[in-house]
């Protein structure tokens, strides 16, 4: 069963107000929450949703039809980071984040599901991805409310991702802004392309290291477009190295070298600045 504690953080606070207001939980999950009483107080007892809390009251939510349905496999992956609403995990290149049908297997979520059933719990929900050759860190929800919250935070650009990547080639910019609307390749079917029709695309760069033929950048997103990074520095004549989807050279692990390295965010339940980085 998925559960979790909240401490109110402002006096007066209403359970009515924190779940459609200030958190805008879905309709169903309110609903459901509502008629199972599912919001207690630290001995179990049912608190009024309409009753005006103290600051500091401490809360205890706990959502039974909360369920993913995942095949789950065993889990091999570090957890970076773990609290009661999200958690972190370092992915590996060459490792799809989730699986493309309901029984696949082979990916992160399958991973990660056997995890949270290990720690009685039945729900875990990817916010983002990362292409299957990408490494790095990937957050994952909870349960259905830190759902709901981290996706509006990515969809308003409320949380930080930064990359490493080695690129091709000398890169003469010490840093800059690549802002390039990105589009699907009509000529093959999983790959993008820098279009004018494209959707706005935004990569803030800086170098961290260089080599003769090689640099190394940090990179942050202000956008999320699917292979942004990728597209961005090979439309400069930088690919990724070993990306040779987009013209990157030939590794020896056949893997690129991109990795999610930090997360940074203002915790929607604690209201503090969270940084999750390897």
């Amino acid at each position: 069963m998925t559960s979790f504690h909240y401490q109110t953080q402002a006096n007066d606070e209403t359970i009515e107000h924190l779940l459609r207001q200030k958190w805008q939980a879905g309709k169903k999950t309110v609903h459901l929450m509502r008629m199972a009483k599912s919001v207690t107080d630290t001995d179990g007892e049912p608190i009024d949703w309409r009753d005006p809390l103290p600051q500091g009251t401490m809360l205890h939510f706990t959502m039974p039809e909360a369920v993913s349905n995942y095949v789950e496999e065993e889990n091999n992956l570090p957890i970076v980071y773990e609290d009661e609403h999200i958690l972190v995990v370092n992915k590996p290149a060459g490792m799809d984040t989730h699986p493309d049908g309901q029984r696949g297997t082979g990916t992160v979520m399958n991973r990660i599901m056997h995890y949270v059933r290990n720690n009685g719990s039945d729900y875990a929900e990817h916010i983002h991805r990362l292409d299957k050759g990408t490494a790095g860190l990937i957050l994952i929800a909870k349960h259905p409310i830190a759902k709901t919250l981290f996706d509006r935070m990515l969809a308003n650009n409320e949380i930080e991702r930064m990359y490493t990547a080695e690129l091709d080639g000398y890169l003469k910019k010490s840093k800059g802004t690549l802002s390039y609307p990105i589009g699907r390749d009509r000529s093959h079917p999983t790959r993008r392309r820098v279009s004018v029709s494209g959707q706005r695309a935004v990569t803030h760069f800086k170098v961290i290291k260089r080599s003769e033929d090689t640099t190394i950048v940090e990179a942050s997103l202000e956008t999320g477009r699917t292979h942004q990074i990728r597209v961005h520095f090979s439309h400069i004549g930088h690919p990724v190295k070993g990306d040779t989807v987009y013209e990157g050279s030939i590794t020896e692990d056949g893997q690129y070298r991109l990795t999610a390295t930090k997360i940074s965010f203002r915790h929607p339940f604690t209201e503090q600045p969270a940084t999750i980085e390897i």
